[in-house]
């Protein structure tokens, strides 16, 4: 018996689909995390220029947009945990080019940019409450990494009980193998899986 069979037999891998009023996260698409000299590596900067069209598209379709950024303070006042298994993160303050989000997906006016500390975009931030005022139902999410801060997001999104699409080409890991090894586990427990063109398709 493979993988797929005993998820099956238990009875994962159900369909939550697009509900009627989506939204797009965008995790922590900034300098630092395209530059494999520090954060980035592996199918990250691929996962961007994915991520192009489709934030486009959420635009056209008059979607909320939410980018994060992880921002500390200058002098590391609140740093936590995390930061004792990734002291590098310290360098992403308000002020550093690493912390500032990639060209090609700046937000524009209206679009809500999420400051936070931790890996997912929901803990200690605002922005479920921000859905909630736009009656999102529904996020589509792309960025990085796979099996950190996207992962951990997406949790978080279920569990404020929005339905939860990756969008697979945008999401990206600084190694392959925990990229595919997350993609696997969110569809089977806590997200559907499309690619961007799919996503596309299914909200025009």
């Amino acid at each position: 018996m493979n993988e797929l069979d005993i998820y099956a037999r238990q009875g994962f891998a159900g369909r939550a689909g697009m509900g009627q009023a989506p939204a797009l996260l965008v995790v922590d698409f900034v300098a630092g995390f395209a530059d494999p000299a520090h954060f980035g590596g592996g199918n990250i900067l691929a996962a961007i220029d994915a991520t192009v069209p489709l934030l486009a598209h959420a635009r056209a379709r008059g979607w909320p947009v939410a980018h994060t950024r992880v921002v500390y303070a200058d002098d590391g006042s609140d740093a936590g945990v995390f930061t004792l298994k990734a002291p590098s993160l310290l360098k992403l303050t308000e002020a550093n080019p690493l912390s500032q989000i990639v060209p090609a997906l700046a937000p524009r006016d209206g679009e809500l940019v999420v400051r936070k500390q931790g890996a997912s975009a929901f803990f200690g931030t605002a922005l479920a409450a921000w859905l909630a005022f736009r009656r999102v139902d529904t996020v589509v999410v792309a960025g990085c990494t796979t099996s950190g801060c996207v992962r951990a997001s997406v949790v978080d999104a279920m569990q404020h009980n929005l339905r939860c699409i990756v969008a697979t080409d945008c999401v990206g890991d600084r190694a392959l193998a925990p990229h595919e090894a997350n993609l696997f586990d969110m569809g089977q427990k806590y997200a559907d899986l499309m690619t961007a063109a799919e996503v596309m398709h299914a909200s025009t």
